[in-house]
């Protein structure tokens, strides 16, 4: 049975009405009526704290959100995805990136097979390899340790290994180097080639399938490459593969027993938490793997037990949803104020334009609301001197993101209270903004005349009543991180829901793909651009001329 739309049902309308009443609501004039709206509006779970009062809603806006989120199944669709149910329907799949993170000691069959059990045996192969490589036992064709490590992925498979083992190079092994190829383009793998020795590099090649077209490109470069200075022969020590197609990576030259498998119920946006991860355990250890699918685990928990009103991943999607839909925000965009989170919003963009970045309904009909917005960011400070002034005086509104940790990982805390004091300043002056009557009368202040008031005062003034989210941690650690990554995923699967899309495919992806194997084809072969419309003829002929 065909659901309703969701402009349809009665929670929706409900919430249209109230948005009316909303529309002249000022974010100052809600913390001034209410001294209690920051400890009403903030929740703990898994080592996290979000505050979410700087939004333009009320205890209201919140029971008819929580009422929307009911009428749409978020609670039974949530139920069915911990459960093994294929809710990815469009390719009969199941979605459980959350069994990746589940203790050894839990039990989930689907299928007929125990899940977990099969998660844990291959991370125990994780765990043996990796320590073998940290410990330096692992060795290259010439008999020395490994030194540097080269992931060769694209999408899911380089942006969550990257961001992570980025976030958490404070617990890197020192001998070893993390080197990321993903881009098609040759400098990319260029690059990295030039960085490191055949005698001690390690390459992953993760591709589920071992067909991803960049991503064997760049592995056949990397195998080439190895070959002009080590023995056919010892190929293996070289070159692992986080895959399932076993043939494949034979042909390759990959040891069987060096190919760590995983399912094709992990989608590449949620796979991190997988055989995907190597890289990380690779880099931090496996005892600090752990502790990341630990935090994400005590995440899933929360999900999966909290009331929807006291529910972290609940409440951000269901906030995220009243902007957007209601607020009109077109964008979303996302601060870490700590630098090791700097690829962050990188990753948040495949794990929520890729998920929800969608059209039709798990029916095929037409969507009728607007559905993902658009995902961007960079650290604080650094965009505060870039793109604030867009988000402080611009004609958008663009909801904001603030991740911080309370305690640094270094020794200068004139650094750290510097930060804060700007990310905490940065979500004030969004909230509260700067009148014209406030500007003016710090303008007289300042000795000027009233004709100079007059002329500055409008380009002073800020707006302000601009929303923003606040996500807090004592430490950025592999625990915290953990819990961050699964908010987001659970975030995304919540507003999925209430648009009734399935975030879980991603067709939008594959167009491209088909049509650039025929244009590779007419670039580097005989045939003539004719079967194109002009301009891509025309780009094509000029592309083989420059050849």
């Amino acid at each position: 049975m065909r659901q309703p739309s969701l402009t349809q049902t009665a929670s929706f309308q409900a919430l249209e009405t109230h948005a009316i009443d909303a529309e002249d609501w000022q974010m100052r004039g809600l913390f001034a009526a209410d001294a209690e709206r920051f400890p009403k509006l903030t929740v703990d779970a898994a080592g996290l704290f979000l505050d979410y009062s700087k939004n333009r809603l009320d205890g209201r806006t919140l029971e008819l959100l929580v009422d929307l989120a009911r009428e749409r199944g978020v609670e039974e669709r949530r139920d069915a995805m911990f459960a093994g149910e294929k809710i990815n329907t469009t390719e009969g799949r199941a979605v459980l990136h959350t069994a990746l993170r589940s203790p050894r000691t839990t039990e989930l069959v689907v299928d007929g097979q125990d899940v977990i059990a099969d998660v844990h045996k291959v991370l125990d192969r994780v765990r043996a390899f990796s320590d073998a490589v940290r410990a330096g036992t692992w060795l290259g064709y010439s008999g020395k340790p490994i030194t540097d490590i080269v992931n060769i992925g694209i999408g899911g498979s380089d942006l969550g290994p990257k961001m992570v083992c980025l976030a958490l190079r404070q617990y890197s092994h020192p001998r070893l180097a993390m080197h990321f190829v993903s881009n098609v383009d040759g400098h990319d793998i260029d690059a990295a080639l030039a960085k490191v020795n055949p005698e001690t590099t390690l390459f992953i090649v993760a591709s589920k399938t071992f067909t991803t077209a960049e991503t064997m490109m760049n592995a056949q470069t990397a195998r080439a490459w190895y070959l002009q200075h080590g023995p056919e022969s010892e190929l293996a020590r070289h070159f692992v593969a986080a895959s399932t197609n076993l043939d494949a990576i034979k042909a390759f030259g990959i040891d069987p027993a060096n190919m760590f498998p995983f399912w094709d119920w992990v989608g590449g946006r949620y796979s991190v938490w997988s055989a995907i991860g190597l890289p990380i355990a690779l880099a931090v250890g496996f005892g600090y793997f752990s502790d990341l699918l630990n935090g994400a685990h005590a995440m899933d928990q929360h999900f999966k037990e909290a009331p929807l009103d006291k529910n972290m991943p609940a409440l951000l999607g269901l906030i995220g949803f009243w902007n957007r839909q209601f607020l009109d925000c077109e964008s979303v965009s996302i601060a870490p104020y700590h630098q090791d989170l700097n690829r962050f919003p990188a990753y948040l963009q495949q794990l929520e334009m890729e998920s929800n970045g969608k059209r039709v309904t798990r029916d095929g009909h037409p969507v009728d609301t607007e559905t993902c917005p658009v995902i961007w960011g960079d650290c604080g400070t650094n965009g505060q001197h870039a793109y604030f002034q867009l988000l402080h005086q611009g004609t958008e509104v663009t909801p904001i993101d603030f991740i911080a940790a309370l305690r640094p990982a270094h020794e200068y805390e004139n650094h750290h209270a510097a930060l804060l004091a700007n990310c905490f300043a940065q979500s004030e002056a969004f909230m509260k903004g700067k009148t014209l009557d406030e500007v003016r009368a710090d303008l007289q202040q300042q000795g000027l005349s009233p004709a100079e008031v007059e002329r500055l005062a409008p380009h002073k003034t800020f707006p302000g009543n601009r929303p923003s989210n606040t996500i807090l941690m004592e430490y950025l650690n592999p625990y915290t991180l953990g819990a961050l990554i699964a908010l987001y995923e659970h975030k995304t699967f919540v507003q999925g829901v209430i648009w009734d899309v399935n975030s879980f495919d991603q067709w939008g992806v594959e167009l491209g793909k088909v049509l650039a194997k025929n244009i590779e084809a007419e670039l580097t072969g005989e045939a003539k651009p004719e079967r194109h419309d002009s301009s891509t003829n025309g780009l094509i002929a000029m592309a083989k001329a420059a050849t």
